[in-house]
């Protein structure tokens, strides 16, 4: 049986899902597809709950790294709310919906293509958005932030920890002088770990929109921190 992680505030508005998964009428169905579940839980709404223990964490993780634990439980909690009250505006590919294809984005502001997580992460980037003061105060604290003095010595992993953390307030400074738009992007393939397709249909933006702000954004961090780039997957081994 699924339940709701424990850091979800008890408050969460989702009284049929939740009670659903308290009362043991949702199993864990990992073998069914989140389209499939989308369409169940028109009908059946426990079937959401699903989707929701299957993607809290990340989206939770996904907004704590922009704007900082202290409002991730309610922006997190939030995100879950607004898919489920619009859920059935979601396209599955189904004529009933309208399904308009890949990547598209219907006048009633319903992602289209059956990307449900990044229908959730586009879900919270709205949410984030209305927080870029904050943001950008967070990232411009944090690369004002002291290094640790209690590191000393000459070893490798001494010197690899100073790299880190002088990589990490480069990279903070760096994320604060973006746009909103471009920083977007950039953060929805570096913490969410979105393709491109996936970014297009979370924004609601065209493919080559993606390419280019992402290709905007990474040319400025790379400026910024002297031709690095942890934000690309493969170089990126931690949260800031």
């Amino acid at each position: 049986m699924t339940a709701p992680p424990e850091t979800v505030p008890p408050e969460i508005a989702l009284p049929e899902v939740v009670r659903a998964v308290d009362a043991g009428a949702v199993v864990d169905i990992g073998n069914v597809d989140d389209v499939d579940l989308i369409r169940q839980s028109r009908v059946e709404p426990e079937r959401f709950a699903v989707l929701f223990d299957r993607y809290y964490r990340e989206i939770h993780r996904f907004v704590a790294n922009r704007l900082g634990p202290s409002v991730a439980d309610d922006l997190a909690a939030e995100t879950f709310l607004i898919a489920f009250d619009k859920r059935t505006r979601f396209d599955t590919g189904d004529p009933a919906d309208g399904g308009l294809g890949t990547g598209t984005r219907r006048a009633d502001g319903a992602t289209s293509g059956g990307y449900v997580r990044a229908w959730l992460y586009g879900i919270a980037t709205n949410l984030v958005r209305r927080h870029r003061r904050s943001e950008e105060r967070r990232y411009r604290a944090l690369a004002r932030a002291p290094r640790d003095r209690s590191v000393v010595g000459h070893d490798e992993r001494i010197a690899t920890m100073v790299s880190a953390q002088s990589i990490q307030r480069d990279l903070a400074a760096a994320l604060a002088a973006l746009s909103a738009r471009d920083r977007d992007v950039l953060l929805l393939v570096a913490f969410g770990d979105l393709d491109y397709h996936e970014v297009a249909a979370a924004l609601g933006i065209p493919y080559g929109t993606v390419c280019s702000r992402l290709n905007r954004a990474r040319r400025k961090v790379r400026a910024a921190l002297g031709g690095a780039d942890p934000t690309r997957h493969e170089q990126n081994s931690g949260d800031l």
